[in-house]
């Protein structure tokens, strides 16, 4: 299924685990360092001044370095305690591997959310970003927020409605 960013709450409904998906237009990139604070953000409502619009989002935990993209352990304390506050406040689509604790699985799906994983293939990804910048926190240097615009950026839905690849 093709997927124009922002996405909104009718195309998240229509998705199942193991569905193939393609993404196409901008989505944010964070891991450990820059999500914890984005979640401040949003704790301290400053997320639209810094420019960060997070509302029919997608965020791929991943740092945006010279060599490329590839996704990051989504199931790391700093990234994993993230995902409820982020789905919370519009992040529709979170992206990256590895399974995911029950409680996570649950506040996707009390958000509509839903997680993503991509192939393992670094050079894959990275052909499919059209343009970068960064967003917030440019202290953090490649693990700083990011907002890439992708196409036709591949990934598979693991945890939706709360069903999990991981449970079967």
């Amino acid at each position: 299924m093709q997927i124009n960013m922002p996405v909104d709450d009718n195309v998240i409904n229509q998705l199942k685990i193991y569905d193939m998906v393609e993404i196409t237009g901008k989505i944010f990139t964070g891991r450990d360092a820059v999500l914890p604070k984005i979640v401040k953000c949003i704790e301290e409502g400053t997320c639209e001044e810094k420019g960060i619009h997070l509302t029919g989002g997608a965020v791929f935990h991943t740092a945006v370095s010279p060599a490329g993209i590839g996704p990051t352990s989504s199931n790391k304390v700093d990234i994993e305690g993230s995902i409820p506050a982020l789905s919370e406040a519009g992040i529709k689509m979170h992206i990256g591997k590895g399974s995911l604790k029950k409680e996570t699985t649950e506040a996707l799906k009390k958000y509509n959310s839903i997680f993503l994983v991509t192939p393992p293939s670094t050079a894959f990804l990275t052909a499919s970003i059209k343009s970068r910048r960064v967003v917030a926190f440019p202290e953090e240097g490649m693990e700083a927020l990011h907002e890439i615009e992708v196409e036709n950026f591949p990934a598979i839905v693991a945890i939706a409605h709360g069903e999990s690849i991981y449970d079967k």
